[in-house]
């Protein structure tokens, strides 16, 4: 388990497990999700919210890593730009 702190204070922080790391590389949702100018904000977070959001609904929810994915990570009410931003750190770091 890793932790990742999910607003600019540093006051919230979310869980976040290998199974999560590997979803996420399991179906590229990092690739083509951030602008060439490298910034995170609610527009990114969005996009990855459909595109999760529509692989979902497309697999019936039969990959249950997938919607534990959306449900404890993406749609957590702790999951700001921020958190987003030290996501993609953190599996840059351990998968890249």
């Amino acid at each position: 388990m890793y932790t990742i702190v999910s607003n600019a204070s540093g006051t919230r922080t979310m869980q976040i497990s290998d199974e999560h790391l590997d979803t996420i590389q399991r179906y590229s949702l990092f690739r083509n999700l951030v602008d060439s100018n490298g910034i995170v904000d609610d527009t990114v977070l969005d996009k990855l919210r459909l595109n999760t959001r529509s692989l979902v609904e497309s697999t019936n929810a039969s990959d249950r890593a997938l919607l534990d994915l959306s449900l404890e990570v993406l749609n957590h009410p702790n999951m700001k730009p921020v958190a987003l931003h030290n996501l993609i750190l953190l599996y840059t770091e351990k998968k890249g």
